[in-house]
């Protein structure tokens, strides 16, 4: 018997994890749902001379940015 075993029942599932079983057995197009929103949003190709560039024109900023300077 293992250490994992001895702790937590053999056949033990979370209330999440019954969730989640039961969401996905309801709708079983949930997780190419998911997939096609993160494809929307976040995958993305890169374009690396623009971020280069907009790296580059960035202006340092201050440690405080409300901070006015004296004169």
């Amino acid at each position: 018997m293992s250490i994992a075993n001895f702790f937590r029942p053999p056949h033990y599932k979370s209330e999440i994890t019954q969730f989640i079983d039961e969401l996905k057995t309801r709708k079983p197009d949930l997780e190419a749902q998911q997939r096609a929103g993160r494809a929307l949003l976040w995958d993305k190709a890169v374009d690396r001379g623009a971020w280069g560039e907009y790296r580059s024109a960035q202006v340092p900023q201050k440690p405080y940015v409300y901070q006015t300077d004296a004169k």
